[in-house]
């Protein structure tokens, strides 16, 4: 019987890895983006012309990731003001992820909020004094975001639903609702809006710094929300067991629906900062897929406000390095994807043996004999 036990056990499984000091976790990180561009770099040479002539202009190829985001004053404010709008959402998505309520929808939140904030614009923009007009724009975000975050929270209280699958399906919804009203605003049939004129957030300094100062003071403001209040406190709880919450006297339904609140809330004002202080319109390109982006940068930053603002900088730096290998290395819009692809597969890939340690066969039975 232990001969047939023994062959019936599996060749490897994995188990939880006791929590590692976090020097040697950032460590491994580190190493996995190290690999990431050297794959990367191997990647490059064999498919772009210019550096299979030229093999010593590999150099160039890794200094093009920091010249796409730092090289020119532009590209550094281009760099940090679109950091500020991915953290914006990733800082939204966080709330619900402690809680382990996964929403997939912050890209549909988020485009609903710029929709509500240019529709008080379209209709009453230059009627009403400017001031007012912007306070309007952000109170419609808000709640336009706010509502469309609570629909999929109220039926996970009421009827235990599947969020994940119902906040990605309103995703689709949010963009049919900008396509109605495009045909609505749009009398040529063209769906395509023009830059309206009103409803412009002031400039401090230039047309970006406002919206960074924002999302900065957002970041520590969530951060002592999250781990200095009653309200992060109960949420934590709840992420945890809701057995435990339950059972320490926790109103489980009532954290669900006031956190997505608080979720959709964030959402529509980075649906406000992109419709009053970028685009002054709407598309249904308007999130730009920043949405899906920002749950990875809020799960590597293991769902903390502060480190996020290093992980969206990470994955910004990357587009924005990958975007200028194209220009410069005259190569396919499609290869720029596959080398953000590679290295954020290393740096995910990571924290499975992070979190997770694989036990041989062989060692699990020396591991026994060594118990007996």
């Amino acid at each position: 019987m232990a001969h047939a036990s023994e062959a019936r056990e599996p060749l490897l499984h994995l188990s939880k890895r006791p929590p590692i000091h976090p020097v040697k976790a950032w460590l491994i990180r580190l190493a996995a983006l190290a690999l990431g561009l050297l794959v990367c770099g191997l990647a490059a040479f064999l498919l772009i012309d210019k550096l299979k002539s030229n093999p010593e202009r590999i150099g160039a190829f890794y200094y093009t990731f920091i010249k796409g985001s730092f090289s020119t004053s532009r590209k550094l404010w281009k760099f940090l003001k679109n950091l500020s709008i991915l953290l914006c959402i990733a800082l939204a998505l966080t709330p619900s992820f402690r809680m382990r309520f996964w929403n997939t929808g912050a890209e549909g939140q988020t485009l609903v909020g710029v929709l509500g904030c240019i529709a008080v614009d379209f209709y009453l923009g230059g009627k009403i004094p400017e001031w007012l007009l912007l306070i309007l724009m952000l109170i419609a975000a808000l709640a336009s975001s706010a509502v469309w975050a609570l629909i999929p929270a109220l039926f996970k209280a009421r009827w235990n639903t599947n969020e994940t699958l119902f906040t990605l399906m309103m995703n689709y919804v949010a963009t049919f609702l900008v396509s109605y009203f495009l045909v609505i605003w749009v009398s040529n049939g063209s769906s395509s809006l023009p830059k309206l004129k009103t409803g412009k957030l002031p400039t401090v300094g230039n047309d970006y710094l406002l919206i960074i100062l924002i999302v900065l003071l957002l970041a520590i403001g969530l951060y002592i929300y999250l781990n200095y209040s009653k309200h992060g406190y109960e949420i934590s709880v709840v992420g945890e067991s809701v057995r435990t919450a339950q059972y320490v006297g926790i109103n489980v339904k009532k954290v669900i629906i006031r956190t997505m609140g608080l979720n959709g809330l964030l959402c529509g004002l980075a649906g406000y900062l992109i419709g009053a202080g970028l685009d002054q319109s709407v598309t249904i390109n308007s999130v730009g897929g920043q949405g899906f982006t920002a749950i990875m940068v809020a799960w590597l930053a293991g769902f903390n406000p502060l480190v996020m603002i290093i992980t969206a900088g990470l994955i910004q730096l990357l587009n924005q390095g990958a975007a200028q290998i194209s220009q410069d290395f005259n190569v396919s819009g499609a290869f720029p994807d596959v080398i953000v692809g590679i290295i954020l597969f290393f740096i995910i890939g990571c924290e499975f043996f992070i979190n997770y340690q694989i036990h041989f066969r062989g060692k699990a039975a020396q591991e026994r004999g060594i118990a007996k």
